[in-house]
């Protein structure tokens, strides 16, 4: 094991997954001579050239299209799209056609495209760049959606999501990418799909993803401290969803607390509630708790933004709540 970046696995994953299969390719906006909007693909067009490190215009249309049609046909191409916040410009393409063309042709095709793109807030861009909208994502029935928080998740699901012969949009937070962590010297894949518990406990459980999985490990320290035990299962993946690994949890436990970035109102945290309504009801010792965005345009505000996600200091405040119910 060494410690890399996320960015450091990312680039990583896509090196190798390229090296292994002449039919991979990138395309996306600036992401070959200048290296990625974030650095994610530095120095693979100087190693593939124009052929395989494609640099587009300015059109999500183009990009998820140009993906759609080679996917199509036999290439596993993995298109950029720089922020999340422009995904309506190509959402039309994305549900209606990448998410729906196997089912409509009943299994004949397939459609090996892996979309990347970053979301989250945390630099301060503003209400354009800044959203989380992976709630929009889960939604739609024919795609994956993944959402790594670690650096050895990161590269192992992402080459997970390139091999995989079903449209995979793998979301990466931009707060994420300078994180280091220990990633295997040695290839390895891991399975979209399935959770992964980053820590054990007994007394309350955190279900999250992404950068939140951060924020809940360090509160997870600072209430250890106090004598609670807090379990943090990571979902990094939300379509499909381990529902089993949230059931497992729910009964260990009996106390749960969702903790997502994006906007409580319809967010994700609220089908993981129906998910554990639904399952797991019995098992409950108190209501599921969500400790969300708020349901606000992100404010381009440093101390504004940081009041619109939740943070350590807000999750311990939860798990002190529901202990004392």
């Amino acid at each position: 094991m060494r410690e890399i970046t996320y960015r450091e696995a990312l680039n990583e994953a896509l090196l190798e997954e390229m090296e292994k299969d002449p039919n991979v390719f990138l395309l996306g906006e600036d992401i070959a001579i200048y290296g990625g909007a974030y650095g994610v693909t530095a120095g693979l067009w100087k190693k593939y050239g124009d052929e395989r490190v494609l640099d587009t215009p300015i059109s999500e249309n183009a990009i998820v299209g140009t993906g759609l049609g080679a996917a199509l046909t036999g290439m596993r191409p993995v298109a950029e799209i720089m922020y999340i916040d422009f995904i309506g410009l190509c959402l039309e393409q994305l549900n209606n056609q990448v998410a729906k063309i196997r089912y409509m042709f009943g299994g004949k095709c397939t459609v090996p495209l892996t979309i990347r793109t970053e979301g989250g807030a945390g630099r301060t861009l503003g209400a354009h760049h800044s959203q989380s909208l992976e709630s929009w994502l889960i939604h739609i029935p024919g795609i994956k959606v993944v959402m790594p928080s670690t650096p050895y998740d990161a590269k192992g699901l992402l080459k997970a999501s390139i091999r995989e012969n079903n449209p995979v949009v793998f979301i990466e937070h931009k707060m994420l990418y300078n994180t280091k962590g220990p990633v295997s010297d040695e290839e390895y894949v891991l399975p979209i799909g399935v959770a992964d518990i980053k820590r054990e406990g007994k007394d309350v459980s955190l279900i999250t993803y992404s950068r939140m999985t951060l924020f809940c490990l360090q509160a997870a320290e600072i209430l250890a401290k106090e004598g609670i035990s807090v379990e943090v299962v990571d979902l990094r993946t939300l379509l499909p969803m381990d529902t089993e690994a949230i059931i497992n949890t729910v009964k260990k436990t009996n106390k749960v607390i969702i903790v997502e970035e994006d906007c409580k109102t319809g967010g994700t945290g609220a089908e993981i509630t129906a998910q554990i309504m639904e399952k797991a009801f019995d098992y409950l010792d108190a209501p599921v708790v969500r400790v969300a965005g708020a349901d606000v345009p992100m404010p381009k505000s440093p101390v504004l933004e940081k009041l619109a996600i939740p943070d350590t200091d807000s999750i311990c405040q939860a798990v002190r709540e529901i202990l004392a119910r």
